[in-house]
């Protein structure tokens, strides 16, 4: 898909020499995989942090874990 965007110049820059790319089109893909990557580990973080590891409590399971 073909998409017309005003990107700011310097953060393209920024962002093509963190992910080392070489084309505008690798650096931007790059960073919304980035992104996409990031937001997810946040979301797991969050949900491990709300919901706790409760597993980790249970002396079966971390028994079964170990064999």
């Amino acid at each position: 898909m073909k998409t017309v965007i005003d990107v700011d110049d310097v953060l393209l820059e920024a962002a093509r020499s963190l992910l080392g790319t070489t084309t505008e089109k690798a650096t931007v893909n790059a960073a919304l995989a980035e992104v996409v990557a990031v937001r997810g580990r946040r979301q797991a973080v969050a949900r491990l942090v709300a919901d706790g590891l409760p597993d980790l409590g249970d002396a079966e399971v971390m028994a079964a874990a170990w064999r």
